[in-house]
């Protein structure tokens, strides 16, 4: 289990350097092939895969793969920290909802 939080950590700054190299894209697929930060964002995000993968060995799809969910948890948090969105309540309703199911797949084991 700890594998898969550890992906989707990782998934979810591939995530933010997606975003920032979103944000400063000046033109056309010559900007985007350029850009560093979302290169490092497809090198986080493969990075994910790998500590995945080496979870899969060792555990049950049915429980882990929800745990993959976590990524969005932390994307909420890094949007917040590195790029000032706002926390509303719909999305903590929704964080809540996520966590809920997490435990309640765990609980099925």
């Amino acid at each position: 289990m700890l594998l898969v939080v550890v992906s989707s950590v990782f998934g979810s700054f591939g995530m933010v350097f997606f975003k920032a190299g979103a944000n400063n894209l000046k033109g056309g697929i010559q900007s985007l092939i350029f850009n560093w930060r979302v290169f490092l964002g497809i090198g986080l995000y493969l990075l994910s895969s790998v500590f995945f993968v080496l979870a899969m060995k060792h555990g049950e799809l049915s429980i882990l793969y929800p745990l993959v969910s976590l990524g969005t948890v932390w994307t909420l948090v890094w949007a917040r920290l590195f790029f000032g969105e706002a926390v509303t309540k719909q999305k903590i309703a929704a964080v809540m909802l996520i966590l809920t199911g997490i435990v309640f797949l765990n609980m099925g084991r």
